[in-house]
């Protein structure tokens, strides 16, 4: 498990390999995501918009924005949480994610909090200890 925190937001992810998704033969490689954001704070905040940088193992990277997540834009008052899952394919049998999610707290004020980086790995990726 992964996880961040920022102005007392905490982001929780754990990936997992879908390998009934996946078909590996064919250089297609799949993950799905589930995370929880959790707001520890003092104030009400809104999930407005969403930004992930995806490498595969070659180093080739997607970049991708978005308002809210799966659809929402979930508000979350002190003490509250969202979960959600999502996904996402790779022509490699690994890679990495991070990202950052924009807020708005009840006063107007928007603000960026971190996504941790975390690690998309298949039982088909090579393993080389340095």
């Amino acid at each position: 498990m992964y996880r961040a925190t920022t102005r007392a937001i905490t982001v929780t992810v754990q990936p997992t390999f879908l390998e009934d998704q996946s078909e590996p033969g064919e250089g297609r490689f799949v993950w799905a995501y589930h995370i929880r954001i959790e707001n520890d704070g003092d104030r009400t905040v809104q999930l407005l918009n969403r930004h992930w940088e995806i490498t595969d193992a070659l180093g080739r990277r997607l970049e991708v924005r978005g308002a809210g997540v799966v659809g929402e834009q979930p508000v979350l008052k002190p003490g509250q949480a969202f979960e959600y899952t999502s996904g996402t394919p790779l022509a490699t049998p690994s890679g990495i994610m991070v990202g950052s999610y924009e807020m708005e707290a009840e006063t107007g004020e928007r603000f960026e909090i971190a996504v941790p980086a975390f690690s998309l790995d298949s039982p088909h990726a090579v393993v080389r200890l340095n």
